[in-house]
């Protein structure tokens, strides 16, 4: 869902840029050396994930991964996902580097947010249960970066309504895949490494001791 130079007014790619800019210091704030695979992992999968997209006017659709990005790597999704988009710039124009701020913002919020409101779900101890968990992750992640991206092109003006709307309707079959693959990826993630996901619990637990 890359957006490319020229399509945002100057106040929509600086507000764009602050955002992603402050999502990227809290990233680098909660990483350490232990998650830097991690999030190494995740960054490589996003950028060859989205290296096939179908260009849509300002836009394009293509599979992001960001869902699962979010489950595993929470604010620190915003500095890998930073570092995929910025390397598809420079190296295949793919998106913009006036808009790099915004396009961080649209793809990395979706995956803080999901990461907050399926972490829970994705370590349930019922594996169907946390594939669902993870199923919703993935869905719920290309929606709401449709919708953050449909929305920028509408600040942007009015001629770009026609293009927000198409831009929701044609991530709706990548909302079925990327909720699949996610879905699919937590119940292995269950079957070989259960405690990657609770390792924000297990930061709780060492600070109130």
């Amino acid at each position: 869902m890359h957006i490319v130079d020229g399509a945002l007014s100057n106040e929509v790619v600086i507000a764009g840029g602050i955002l992603a800019a402050g999502g990227i210091a809290m990233g680098l704030r909660k990483m350490d050396m232990e998650k830097i695979p991690a999030a190494g992992m995740m960054s490589a999968t996003f950028f060859v994930a989205s290296l096939i997209h179908v260009p849509i006017g300002p836009s394009s659709v293509h599979l992001i991964m960001n869902g699962l990005a979010g489950l595993i790597l929470g604010w620190m999704a915003f500095p890998a996902l930073f570092v995929g988009l910025l390397l598809q710039a420079l190296f295949f124009g793919y998106g913009g580097v006036t808009t790099l701020g915004v396009n961080t913002f649209t793809i990395a919020f979706p995956a803080v947010a999901m990461h907050y409101i399926c972490r829970n779900g994705v370590q349930h101890s019922n594996k169907k249960l946390a594939m669902a968990w993870g199923a919703l992750a993935g869905g719920g992640s290309i929606a709401l970066t449709a919708l953050t991206v449909s929305l920028a092109l509408a600040l942007t003006g009015e001629a770009f309504l026609p293009a927000a709307k198409l831009v929701v309707l044609a991530h709706t079959p990548v909302m079925v895949i990327e909720g699949f693959l996610c879905a699919c990826a937590v119940g292995l993630i269950h079957r070989v490494k259960p405690e990657l996901f609770n390792t924000f619990f297990k930061e709780k637990q060492v600070q109130h001791a």
